[in-house]
Formats: C-alpha cells, structure tokens, sequence
C-alpha cells in the first residue's frame, strides 16, 4: 500500500474514533432516562446494511408517577443510518395514559421538558414536554422536533384525564405548576 493511502486509512481512522466519541457523549447528555425499546418492525428492506424501521418506546414521566408514554419514531438504516451520520425525520408519534395513581414529584412549569433525544449528529432533537390544562385537570403531552436554525412543524399531542385510582382522590395538576 502506498504512504498516500497509508494516510487516508489513518486519517478515516482517527476521524471514526472520534465521532464515536463525540456522539457517545451526546447520547449520554441528551437523555437523562433511556426509554424501554418494546419493538422494530423494517419498513424498507437494505441488502447488506440495516433496514430503516419505525421503533417503538416506553417513557415513564420523571415527575409524575403513574403516567406513561409511548412513542414511534423512524430509524434509517443503511450504513449512514447505522453509523449514526444520516439526520432522521421528524415523524413522531405519542401516546400518554394513566398506569396508576398520579403523584406529581415536584412543581413544574407549562412546557417541562419530559424527554429529549439526538435526532442528527449535532443539530436536530426530539422533544416531549408536559403541560396541564387546569381548567380540565387533563396532562397534556406534546413531542416535537426542533433544530439549530429551523425547527419542523410536525408533532403529536396526547393527553392524561387525571382519573381516581381505586379509593384515591385525584390529585390537581394545577396545585403543582409553577407561576
């Protein structure tokens, strides 16, 4: 092998541990609780990388127990999907449901910031966040995508009636908003 190519197959390298590094560390400040992976189904077939596939996710509300979410998101494969370098779409789907008695943690503020998740390799995040409709006592949960320099319209809202559980009287989610 020439020193030329010596150099570029050092140089492509040194780049790949790097951006490895680099997105690892993105992952790990991106998200502070990962959501359980229930399933994948491939939506377009790849002949020797990864298919791209719709995933599906389960979140429970840091703050709020007894309240869980789920959402869908595109995952492109291909070898820059699989390297994590192909920026994904911002189809989002959610889905947020009572699972128990609520409990509200702490206060919060209209649009609290759930979850959020790396959507590009520097520019792109997914966001879900958690409002309250005082007059309903309704959760309301929105996911949505935002970028550097231009966010996407594209998002899905769900909302959680605040319900009795069992003997229990629902708590306000109004009681617990910061003004």
């Amino acid at each position: 092998m020439s020193a030329l190519g010596k150099s570029v197959l050092k140089m492509v390298g040194t780049v790949t541990v790097a951006l490895g590094v680099t997105l690892s560390m993105l992952g790990t400040a991106a998200q502070a609780q990962d959501p359980d992976l229930i399933f994948k189904k491939s939506t377009v077939w790849k002949f020797l990388s990864p298919d791209h596939k719709l995933a599906t996710y389960a979140l429970d509300d840091p703050e709020v127990e007894g309240v869980a979410c789920h959402f869908t998101v595109p995952e492109k494969g291909g070898f820059s999907g699989w390297l994590g370098l192909e920026e994904e779409t911002s189809d989002v789907s959610l889905a947020c449901r009572q699972v128990g008695p609520i409990k509200f943690k702490s206060k919060f503020e209209q649009g609290d910031e759930v979850y959020r998740q790396s959507r590009s390799l520097f520019f792109k995040k997914m966001r879900i966040v958690r409002g309250c409709d005082t007059k309903r006592n309704v959760l309301v949960y929105l996911v949505y995508s935002d970028k550097l320099v231009e966010g996407s319209p594209k998002n899905s809202t769900s909302t959680v009636p605040i319900m009795p559980w069992g003997d229990q009287v629902p708590e306000k989610c109004a009681d617990y908003l910061d003004d």
